[in-house]
């Protein structure tokens, strides 16, 4: 690390990086460039432009990457259906991945050795970070700060930030009630009030849903048209990514669609428990497996269900720059070639219910499947092939008698 002159930090302007920065100044002499991504958190940006200046940064980086975000790393997760231990739709692993990406061009823009972030030791984001910044830069240093420092505690940290006259939030003052993490596809909320997982998180942990109690007593009725796995327009208006993902959470939101609970097995190994609000995310999942069971063959779906937890186990573990994740990327969108058509949906008290599908490549062939007589399926058929099935059931058996074995 002696050789370390220019580091670039992921910075959002908060205690936490604000006590970072100013750490990499004075305890390590680092000049710092300050990268805050704009993923849609829904959070003014320019207070950190400010804060960055206010601690004589020269370089600052704010970028808008919320297009990028849902284009290249959301929607290509969807298309995979993507869950991780069958419930999470890793909002905050997905983006991970982006930041990193970003942060590497960057220090290679401005000519800096070293890359930073502010995840703690205890999580999965130092991984994802760390595992992003070298597969795209196997050289690059990292700058863990909660791995080395001795600031290992709120009130240490409160302490070092008014020792340094940097800015803290009212609300930061004394002990944070839980902590967020936000973007475009989700909220994340874990600690503090939410560590006891016996207890029901409290309402006001919620930031993008209403409760479904009080979500509207009349069902929302849309249709989401999808592209080749991807969704492009909502009740036959068209939408960019962002946009799309923009409209669905404020109908999710508004319809108490998205909340849940989760008690998950971090990859460092222990157990977390994490509030998670997933609005637009649910309805698009829901969706995109509606438009699916009409386009897709039995074979390629079932295939895509047996691959999607480890796609959805490599991206929450910071995977998704490894070939492994590639290769069954590339299978995942052979697979949606044909997934083009329209879904319909009621949105209804914390639910989002496919209620009918319709696709120009449908399989769907009501002729083959009518209770009514028809002309183009023998039904006497089906006997030959139940018989080739159940052959090595009936020799398994005559073994077994043979050998005064019961079943």
């Amino acid at each position: 690390m002696n050789k370390i002159k220019k580091v670039v930090l992921a910075y959002s302007g908060g205690l936490d990086t604000s006590i970072i920065l100013k750490w990499l100044q004075e305890e390590k002499g680092y000049e710092v460039v300050t990268f805050t991504a704009d993923l849609g958190q829904g959070e003014e940006l320019e207070p950190a432009r400010r804060k960055a200046q206010a601690q004589g940064v020269k370089e600052i980086f704010i970028d808008d990457l919320r297009e990028e975000f849902v284009r290249d790393y959301v929607y290509p997760m969807f298309r995979a259906n993507a869950l991780y231990e069958g419930l999470y739709l890793l909002g905050t692993s997905i983006a991970r991945p982006l930041i990193s990406k970003r942060q590497i061009e960057i220090a290679h823009e401005v000519g800096a050795d070293a890359v930073c972030h502010g995840a703690t030791g205890k999580g999965n984001d130092q991984v994802r970070f760390e595992l992003g910044y070298y597969a795209l830069d196997p050289e690059i240093k990292v700058i863990a700060p909660w791995r080395e420092w001795d600031l290992n505690s709120r009130t240490k940290l409160i302490n070092y930030a008014e020792t340094h006259g940097i800015e803290i939030a009212t609300d930061k003052r004394g002990e944070a009630p839980f902590s967020v993490d936000a973007n475009l596809l989700h909220t994340s909320s874990e600690g503090k009030a939410l560590e006891d997982p016996s207890v029901e998180a409290p309402e006001f942990v919620y930031q993008r849903t209403v409760s479904p109690e009080n979500a509207p007593n009349k069902p929302t009725y849309i249709e989401i048209g999808f592209e080749r796995g991807d969704a492009v327009s909502l009740n036959n208006k068209l939408f960019s990514p962002a946009e799309m993902l923009t409209q669905l959470n404020q109908l999710g939101g508004e319809n108490g669609i998205g909340r849940l609970d989760l008690l998950e097995n971090r990859f460092v190994g222990m157990k977390s428990r994490g509030i998670y609000e997933t609005p637009g995310g649910t309805i698009l999942l829901m969706a995109h497996r509606g438009i699916e069971q009409i386009t897709l063959d039995k074979g390629a779906m079932h295939l895509k269900d047996e691959l999607m937890p480890k796609y959805a186990e490599l991206i929450y573990n910071g995977y998704w720059f490894s070939p492994e994740r590639e290769m069954l990327q590339a299978a995942i969108d052979k697979s949606q070639e044909m997934v083009t058509g329209t879904v319909r949906l009621k949105l209804y008290k914390g639910n989002a219910t496919i209620v009918g599908r319709s696709s120009p490549y449908s399989l769907y062939s009501k002729e083959h499947v009518t209770f009514e007589e028809d002309e183009v399926y023998n039904q006497a058929d089906a006997g030959g092939f139940i018989k080739i099935n159940a052959l090595r059931l009936r020799l398994l058996k005559d073994r077994d008698k043979k050998a005064g074995k019961n079943r």
